[in-house]
């Protein structure tokens, strides 16, 4: 990350690089918690941590050190923002420009104040991929529900309509090979209306493509090509001694193979072409698209499937 910026920003000194919770706590919750609570200062963040069912008032936002509750935190900048005008106008007076990074993870009153940036003075440009979202700023939460993971394309869509925002859709993969991005492509149904993907990737290795394993051979596939093998949960794939890594933690990783363990619900993609449901096709796409040259996935009955089968 460090060198990617390095590289774009060059001797730029006037940018400033901060995760989301961060963005919340400095220019919201620190300055202006004494608005909402008189007399209090953040104390710290608290991650894992969850207030009680009933809590209200100060308790609903922070413990007893006055740490935050990371899932309370989008709902205190929230309030914040709108019982305080001035928070707004000093991020005007702070930035030109926010950018966005992997926009689709965020979630509950992240919305309402992304939709309050995109009609201050500040020019706010997102970046992200519905069909990866498969992580969330409160997985938890009930605010703004229906536009959680997959949902935020629904988001932006709205808003585009109002005119408060445009979307422009990219196209084009540098990592995977076309035949990765065409079969991921097929992912989410037509219905979604996700543009074909073009793939700017025309290196030509000794095994290129997408394949089926018969689970009899997958010993031998593994000794010849040295996928990364990736898994839903760690309750899958026991049966192979291999080094695993989950669906979501490979998210913005790049293999030069990938090996998958399907779920009940990718076999029936694969053999009857039963789609996912959304956040589970998520999953499966990230997965699939960690994949520079090959992709394999081990499945003993194919169906009807049209993908080539692999043999030693």
């Amino acid at each position: 990350m460090i060198h990617r910026l390095g590289a774009q920003a060059r001797d730029r000194l006037n940018l400033e690089v901060l995760g989301w919770y961060t963005f919340l706590l400095r220019h919201f919750a620190k300055p202006f918690l004494p608005f909402k609570f008189p007399g209090e200062r953040v104390g710290g963040f608290n991650f894992e941590g969850r207030p009680s069912m009933y809590a209200n008032g100060k308790q609903r936002f922070m413990n007893g050190s006055n740490q935050i509750y990371a899932c309370e935190l989008g709902r205190l900048a929230r309030e914040l923002m709108a019982a305080t005008p001035v928070l707004l106008r000093r991020l005007e007076s702070l930035y030109d420009e926010i950018l966005i990074d992997e926009v689709q993870d965020l979630s509950g009153y992240d919305w309402e104040i992304i939709h309050d940036l995109l009609e201050s003075r500040i020019d706010v440009r997102m970046v992200g991929d519905v069909r990866q979202a498969v992580l969330s700023t409160n997985p938890r939460g009930q605010k703004n529900k229906q536009y959680g993971y997959a949902g935020a394309l629904e988001w932006f869509l709205v808003r585009e309509k109002g005119g408060l925002l445009s979307i422009d859709y990219a196209t084009t993969t540098y990592r995977c090979r076309a035949e990765i991005a065409t079969f991921s492509d097929t992912i989410f149904d037509a219905s979604w209306g996700f543009p074909k993907t073009t793939s700017e990737n025309h290196a030509v290795s000794e095994h290129d493509g997408v394949y089926l394993v018969h689970s009899q051979h997958v010993d031998q596939y593994v000794e010849r090509y040295k996928p990364q093998c990736l898994r839903s949960t760690i309750a899958s794939g026991k049966e192979f001694p291999f080094d695993f890594m989950n669906f979501k933690v490979s998210k913005g990783a790049t293999f030069e193979r990938v090996l998958i363990i399907p779920t009940a619900p990718i076999k029936a993609f694969i053999q009857k072409q039963t789609y996912l449901e959304s956040t589970p096709a998520a999953s499966f796409y990230v997965a699939a698209t960690r994949a520079k040259q090959s992709l394999a996935i081990i499945i003993d009955k194919p169906g009807n499937s049209k993908l080539p089968v692999w043999v030693p």
